[in-house]
């Protein structure tokens, strides 16, 4: 289909859609949740592996408000599951929220997650283990018929060896599949994932989307940069947690690499020393994402223009810490 074909058949879809008076939105590349109730065509720019911009044509529809899934914590790091909307300050772009559309409470919200094992040679000592508290953290999290998940591994390579199911058994001979060896690309592997995967998977209702990453952060093959992984991982609105395979007992730059996915996404990362750790660390992200509030609201003074719109949430009580996304990537109109 040549580039014309392809405009005139998006105008045309834009036309009858706005005729019709619908509101369901098709799928699009490198956005996210933002603003203004109305359907329009543009050419949205997708980044290739050199941080180039290559124009994608993309019909979708713009919402006016930003979907935000957060934890509190006290001091000791426990969840506190018993906050209200009053409890917290919300600031986009650094400026007070224009409005609170919806704040809830959510123990309950279907998952769609990503588990992304590093098969690489610098893993090989807990390997086996590893896949073994992998499966068991899939058999109790995945709930068939509300729930799913895909299996990958990476060395210089991503390989699914179970792609987006609810079957646990499945999911549990994928984890089985893996085999080590070969060099790290992590980068790739995040980056990748969170836009093959994740950012294509859209719901009429809210999801938790989610990456569990099992490396020891190293990374010596990608394509992609840390930076250009942590913007496709915002961009799909995914939580990346990392379980590190390192067990030298030493903090190594590969540590601060794990730190920064998590942080920047609103997710976790976990240093097990003691192979049993490393099933309570599987446990501590199940027991997370179950125990998450949600929040919709409008931003003050939002401007459609492509950029990086910071998101900050507070709790107004003493000695309570949120974890969320540091923000998202607005709409370019």
């Amino acid at each position: 289909m040549t580039k014309q074909n392809k405009f005139g058949w998006a105008l045309t879809a834009v036309l009858a859609l706005c005729a019709a008076g619908l509101g369901q939105s098709t799928s699009y590349v490198g956005t996210t949740s933002a603003v203004e109730n109305s359907v329009y065509a543009t050419a949205l720019p997708a980044l290739t592996s050199d941080g180039a911009e290559e124009s994608v044509l993309t019909i979708h529809k713009r919402v006016d408000e930003v979907n935000v899934l957060f934890i509190a914590t006290d001091r000791h790091g426990k969840f506190v599951r018993n906050l209200n909307q009053n409890d917290f300050s919300f600031f986009d772009d650094h400026k007070p929220v224009q409005s609170i559309l919806n704040f809830r409470r959510e123990t309950d919200l279907p998952i769609q997650m990503g588990l992304l094992v590093d098969v690489s040679g610098s893993v090989q000592s807990r390997f086996a283990f590893e896949k073994e508290a992998a499966t068991g953290f899939l058999q109790h999290i995945i709930r068939p018929g509300y729930d799913k998940a895909f299996v990958a591994g990476f060395n210089k390579q991503s390989k699914i060896t179970q792609d987006f199911t609810d079957d646990v058994a499945a999911l549990a001979a994928g984890v089985q599949r893996l085999s080590d060896g070969g060099g790290t690309a992590l980068y790739d592997a995040v980056y990748k994932a969170c836009r093959e995967k994740l950012l294509s998977e859209h719901s009429d209702h809210p999801i938790r989307k989610a990456i569990v990453i099992l490396s020891d952060g190293e990374d010596n093959q990608s394509e992609y940069s840390r930076a250009q992984a942590i913007e496709m991982a915002q961009r799909a609105e995914v939580l990346i947690y990392a379980i590190s395979t390192d067990d030298s007992g030493l903090i190594l730059r590969g540590d601060k690499v794990l730190e920064d996915l998590a942080s920047a996404t609103g997710g976790r990362a976990f240093f097990p020393f003691k192979m049993k750790d490393i099933t309570h660390s599987f446990a501590a992200i199940e027991d997370e994402l179950r125990s998450q509030y949600a929040v919709s609201y409008k931003p003050s003074n939002f401007d459609a223009d492509g950029r990086f719109r910071s998101i900050e949430i507070t709790a107004l009580k003493k000695d309570l810490q949120v974890r969320a996304r540091r923000g998202y990537y607005a709409p370019r109109q």
